[in-house]
This record gives C-alpha cells, structure tokens and sequence, in this order.
C-alpha cells in the first residue's frame, strides 16, 4: 500500500450516509473526492451539498474535493475519474453511494399504487454503481490496488418498502460478488456493506410521518460516519482479498476490527437482532 493518503471517491455524499463516509474517510486523512448533483441549498429538498462535505472533510483532517457529477448521465461518471486520474495519478478507494431515493418509497401501498418514479434508484443507484466501477476499475488495476465498496442493506433479503429497494440492495450486493471475480488477480477488493438505520435527515423525515410505528428506529441507528470507519478499516487489512465478493454487515465488522460508533454505542447486527443474514455466493464460475 502507498505511504501517501489515500484517495477516495464517495458518491452521493451531499448527505446522508455519503456525507458521513466522506467525512470518517477524511478524518483518517484521505484525499475524497465529492460527487453529487446539489450544489446550492434548494437543489434537494433535504439539505446539504457537495461544497459543504467537501468542507467538512477538509476540516475533519482530509483533502475534500466537490465534483458536480449527475450519475444519471455516463459521460459525467467518464469525466469525474479522468479528473481524479489526471489530479491524483491514483485512486485507493470507490464508495458506490448515490442513489435516487423517492420521497414516497415509503409511503403505505402496493408497489403499483406508488409513482413510477419510485423505479429510478435502478438507474441513479443501481445502474450508476456499475458505471462508477466501470470507470474506476482500470485505475486500480493498473496499481494492483484498491477497494471498491457498495453500500447496501439487509433489504436484499428480506422486504423494505416494496421490490424496487430490495432489487437495488440485492443487485449492489451480487456486484460486489460478481466483481470480484474478475478483480482477483488485481489486489483489488470488492465489498458490499450492510448499513443499519442511519442518523440522517431522510430517516427523521420517515420517523416524523409515522412517529408511532417508526420511533423503534431510533434504538437501532448508526451514524452516517460509522461505515466509513467500517470501509477504513477494511481498507487497511492486510488480509482484506479474504473479503473480496462478501457481502458484510457493518456492526459486525466493527466488532471484528475492534472500534465502536462515535457516540460510544456497538450498533447491533441485523443478523443477531433479527435473524437476517447477506446470501452465500456459490464459487461455481462460467465465463
């Protein structure tokens, strides 16, 4: 691994859990990169832009560096690591983040009694996560290193607001799997993270609709910088390929590297708390 700091690429991190990545990755000194569409409050309904993380990760200890990119639009994603490429010369880490979330995903109802819309996190998400790759992949190998990480959640398993989530938080965990088998000679890392209940705008404003059937949430939140301590961490293993293709769950992992939330709290795994655990990926391989 290189002596200098890393240098990272979050996307979707004008807030929420991007934002809280971006910001652990900078306090352990990475250079991140920034990647989102708001620029300027009003851009989204819920605060926060590209310019304020960037800040934020440069006063946490990093270098934050707020790139305008649409993941919508594949030539904004070509772009974006051509200037990483070009700046840096290198890049360590891909956290594949951004996602079109609906404001009325998780409204009462039946998948077709919701707007289409709901679809497009198969696209912004699930699509664009694959494009990020794409692109970032060829950097990696070159050096024969680096690790690139999906964010997802234990929905790929079980239901969470109807098939179009649990579609996006299956697929982002099969890329990781699917990904790594082509990586394997490369010393590059694919991993796919389970989040647990984020401390974020999004989760008070699901909170706040239903405070009686969603106030449980609150005894089981993590806060947004917690999966990127998760993503450091393996990052810094020196066994980390052992990983490679797994799906993990972020509260597990912390109790493997030995570190809890920066609340003080071990956040609790899915698996003990609920029984929910990622699928195994068979190793039968057809090229």
């Amino acid at each position: 691994m290189s002596e200098t700091a890393p240098v990272a690429v979050v996307t979707g991190a004008s807030r929420g859990a991007g934002r809280g990545i971006a910001l652990a990755l900078g306090s352990h000194g990475c250079t991140v990169y920034v990647t989102g569409r708001s620029e300027k409050a009003g851009d989204a309904t819920l605060p926060g832009t590209i310019y304020e993380t960037a800040a934020a990760v440069t006063a946490a200890g990093g270098k934050g560096i707020a790139v305008r990119v649409d993941h919508g639009v594949d030539s904004d994603v070509e772009a974006l690591f051509q200037q990483v490429e070009a700046e840096q010369g290198r890049l360590d880490i891909l956290v594949n983040n951004a996602c079109a979330l609906h404001d009325d995903l998780t409204n009462p109802g039946h998948f077709w009694e919701k707007p289409l819309g709901i679809v497009n996190m198969l696209d912004v998400g699930l699509r664009s996560s694959y494009v990020a790759s794409y692109y970032a992949a060829p950097l990696m190998v070159k050096q024969k290193n680096g690790l690139i990480m999906f964010t997802s959640a234990s929905g790929s398993v079980h239901y969470v607001y109807g098939p179009v989530y649990g579609a996006h938080k299956a697929g982002m965990d099969k890329f990781a799997a699917d990904m790594a088998v082509d990586l394997i000679d490369f010393n590059v890392t694919a991993v796919s993270v389970w989040m647990g209940a984020l401390q974020a705008e999004r989760l008070q404003m699901v909170i706040d609709s239903d405070p009686d059937k969603y106030r449980y949430l609150l005894e089981h939140t993590e806060t947004p910088e917690f999966t990127g301590h998760v993503i450091w961490h393996i990052y810094n293993d020196p066994e980390r390929m052992q990983l490679s293709g797994q799906t993990v769950i972020g509260a597990e992992m912390a109790i493997k590297y030995d570190f809890q939330d920066s609340n003080g709290r071990q956040p609790a795994s899915c698996r003990a708390a609920h029984g929910v655990e990622p699928r195994i990926q068979h190793p039968y391989i057809i090229r």
